[in-house]
């Protein structure tokens, strides 16, 4: 038995680990193709990309790893019965549910480690991913400037070159309008030729002008007329600060609290915090609004009559004023039943925008678990799965495993969005999916274990067979 659990754990890991980095690198191919825009053309260093990558794939983890043991149980399981090594363990007297129990051991531990992972690793990595994303795509563009083209990336200047060498330096004909002063293009400067020079720690760029002029409108408030100065110079030097180029991190600190940056301790502290100050927003939207209406006709009469120390003759309260009284008090009852119902509106938005922060909490306090649960329900539904479909490789596995985890995939974000928007419970989104598997993984599991040919086509064509001669009787 040692020896076929080494079998079964030798067969099952190098599947395993490759499913998963191929799935990992297509969901991360995905992220970059969606992210393109943002990461071309701002001169980023390549330990910056890295980090950025890096923290993508940790966040794709959950994705990636379930995926990979559905299709490694599949390719693992459909190689033993496609080389009748299955049907020799049985001949041997070894059960499936024996051959299977070193992978159960192994998913159960893979299980533990990916609850870990999302409990501890996750919201960090989410925390670092989310704050260097947010720096990036916030980055100005490098430097470009382009031939014929005003150039506005600098603050405070305009530029325009007619010509650029391919040294990427030497510039011909330039336009530079200084607008530092905030009282728009008062100053311009001309020259024939230019170099750029970049300093070395690039926070610097110094362009040397040759040959040129010097415009600039002086703009004098006490003097209607506005004195125009122009200077020639031979050679002069303007220097660009680069510092706004260069990226900022920003302090991961003001991202801490986003809830796919905690853990389950956190998520249920701010959840329950969150709750308590829903409870007192709709305790005060009712002390508000309760006493701007007043149903009950005794309090009504009381009250006016002591108002209006007057008989009430008609039998409608409003028919005891004249014309004058009557339309203020009805103008009265019109502002505040519209003052009542803004006020309404704007809390019910209110309401509704905590309930759906909480709700978001709450998926991602399930979602720790889901996430080993759903590992676990996969492996019993690819391992038996490949038993009965007797093929392996990577052909009709890719296909089958493909197709149960779309399925997965796609009930799983249905329920998380009936969850964020309130259809249903938090635990009963987050959670559909699981239930959905399990009594999948259950049925497979027999079946396998029964010798089920349940893909085995002459099978179905004796059972269609037998209702064929059934109908014919009884005609």
């Amino acid at each position: 038995m040692k020896k076929l659990n080494k079998l079964i754990l030798y067969s099952y890991l190098p599947p395993f680990v490759v499913t998963f980095f191929i799935a990992l690198f297509i969901l991360l191919m995905q992220f970059v193709f969606k992210y393109i825009d943002d990461l071309v053309g701002k001169g980023l260093p390549w330990y910056t990309i890295a980090q950025l990558m890096a923290f993508a794939s940790a966040s794709l983890v959950p994705m990636a790893l379930p995926l990979a043991i559905l299709l490694s149980s599949i390719m693992t399981f459909g190689n033993f019965s496609e080389q009748f090594e299955l049907v020799a363990a049985k001949a041997a007297g070894i059960s499936l549910q024996k051959v299977m129990r070193p992978l159960v051991i192994f998913s159960i531990f893979i299980s533990i480690l990916a609850f870990l992972f999302s409990n501890y690793v996750l919201p960090v990595a989410n925390l670092k991913f989310g704050s260097l994303l947010y720096d990036i795509t916030h980055q100005k563009p490098a430097l470009s400037i382009k031939s014929g083209v005003f150039y506005n990336g600098i603050d405070g200047y305009s530029i325009k070159v007619g010509k650029k060498d391919n040294d990427g330096e030497t510039l011909h004909n330039l336009m530079i309008y200084d607008q530092t002063a905030l009282k728009g293009n008062l100053k311009l400067i001309t020259s024939e030729k230019g170099k750029m020079i970049m300093s070395a720690d690039t926070t610097v760029l110094q362009v040397n002008l040759f040959n040129g002029n010097s415009f600039e409108e002086m703009d004098n408030q006490r003097n209607a007329f506005h004195p125009f100065m122009r200077t020639h110079f031979e050679e002069e030097i303007i220097r660009f600060d680069m510092g706004s180029f260069k990226m900022a991190r920003t302090n991961e600190q003001l991202f801490k609290d986003n809830f796919q940056m905690l853990n389950i301790k956190q998520l249920s502290a701010q959840a329950d915090t969150l709750r308590k100050a829903l409870n007192v927003r709709r305790s005060e939207f009712g002390n508000i609004i309760n006493p701007m209406f007043s149903f009950k006709r005794d309090t009504v009469s009381d009250a006016m009559m002591q108002a209006y120390p007057l008989v009430l003759k008609e039998k409608d309260f409003i028919n005891n004023f004249d014309y004058n009284q009557k339309v203020r008090i009805l103008d009265n009852a019109l502002n505040m039943a519209r003052n009542a119902k803004s006020y309404t509106e704007n809390a019910k938005k209110d309401i509704e925008s905590r309930a759906k922060f909480i709700a978001r909490h709450d998926i991602e306090w399930h979602r720790k678990f889901t996430l080993s649960i759903a590992c676990l329900l996969l492996f019993f539904i690819g391992a038996p799965l490949g038993a009965i479909i007797r093929k392996g490789g990577l052909g009709l596995p890719v296909i089958v495993s493909v197709l149960i985890f779309i399925s997965y995939h796609i009930v799983t974000i249905t329920g998380e969005k009936f969850a964020r928007e309130g259809v249903m419970p938090a635990y009963r989104g987050m959670w559909i999916s699981s239930l959905l598997l399990l009594p999948l993984g259950v049925f497979l599991t027999y079946k396998a274990t029964t010798d089920s040919s349940l893909f085995d086509r002459d099978a179905y064509l004796k059972i269609f067979y037998k209702l064929f001669k059934v109908f014919k009787k009884r005609k």
